[in-house]
């Protein structure tokens, strides 16, 4: 449709211009009262012709009258008919949301938007992380306009979607398609076109699991078990499970649960945990730490050395937490 009104605005710029130059031509005017005859002929004004019409300029005005008006009356209708549907108001979405992806970097592409994926994008929103969906179902991506995510409409294994949602920029990719054969292409393509993403993908099977493993996940979750295990654990050790989501959420407050990155350049990079004041000025305990290539040291003495590159998990306010994150950066 809107393709159909980019035509008929071209045919009308060309009836102008052809029936300005037919007055300029037949009747020998100047470009200003040839143009002047065009637009009120075509417009139906009811004016009085700029100046008397011999037999040729009468019957172009004929012509001109005919195809002229019935084309006005066709755009009328169509524009009109956009309208009614919405196109325009999506076409206005639309160009809106191409901005907002231009504008993400290190943000988060979710493949898939069904029941986990939902579950996704909430915990997302809820912690304030830029993402964008990609999706092909209608009506998936109805209800991502009415939630107000940013999606790319398509198949997540065209690597044309992927690009527009801006993988080369990203951080990391949720790969949280059902689909066996999908889900290991997706994460594949994912992985060639930026290989330093971090992929999360869904298997619903340990056969699948070591197949997007070998694919290029960095982190395979099986809903499933994952449930199963949440269950487990609620009905053995409900205060663990109370605290630990209470923890992870970090509402208010509360109690978080964090990792943090020391970056280049950080305050922090070169100290001990004893000199970096993470737990006498912040209040913050750090009850582990991830070395680049090697395992997490839990529970680290006060004497151990914090580098560059370092991830950090700790356990303190959230109030305390936002400050901490400005000491890890550079």
């Amino acid at each position: 449709m809107i393709n159909k009104i980019k035509s008929l605005f071209f045919i009308l710029i060309a009836i102008i211009v052809v029936g300005t130059i037919g007055f300029r031509i037949i009747e020998g005017w100047g470009i200003l009262d040839s143009l002047y005859m065009t637009i009120i002929t075509l417009t139906t004004i009811g004016f009085g012709e700029v100046r008397p019409l011999d037999d040729y300029g009468k019957i172009f005005t004929i012509l001109l009258v005919v195809f002229g008006i019935a084309t006005v009356g066709y755009a009328i209708r169509t524009i009109g008919q956009v309208i009614l549907d919405g196109q325009l108001r999506k076409l206005i979405g639309s160009r809106k949301m191409e901005k907002q992806i231009k504008k993400l970097k290190n943000h988060y592409i979710i493949c898939g938007f069904g029941r986990v994926g939902g579950a996704v994008c909430g915990e997302l929103r809820r912690n304030n992380i830029p993402f964008i969906v990609v999706e092909r179902s209608s009506k998936a991506v109805e209800l991502l306009e009415k939630n107000g995510f940013i999606f790319v409409k398509g198949d997540c294994a065209d690597d044309e979607n992927l690009k527009a949602a801006g993988i080369e920029k990203a951080k990391g990719l949720i790969n949280t398609v059902a689909d066996e054969a999908d889900a290991v292409y997706i994460t594949l393509t994912a992985r060639t076109l930026n290989p330093d993403l971090f992929i999360t993908a869904r298997a619903d099977s340990e056969s699948v699991s070591s197949k997007l493993l070998r694919a290029g996940a960095t982190r395979v979750i099986s809903p499933h078990i994952a449930a199963g295990v949440r269950m487990a654990r609620a009905t053995l050790k409900p205060a663990v499970v109370d605290f630990m989501s209470l923890a992870t959420d970090g509402a208010g407050e509360g109690i978080k649960i964090e990792e943090l990155v020391i970056e280049d350049g950080s305050k922090l990079a070169g100290t001990t945990l004893r000199d970096s004041g993470i737990r006498s000025e912040h209040g913050i305990t750090v009850i582990g730490i991830r070395k680049k290539g090697h395992d997490i040291y839990y529970s680290p003495p006060p004497d151990f050395h914090i580098d560059e590159g370092d991830t950090l998990i700790l356990v303190g306010a959230s109030s305390q937490m936002d400050k901490l994150e400005t000491l890890c950066s550079a």
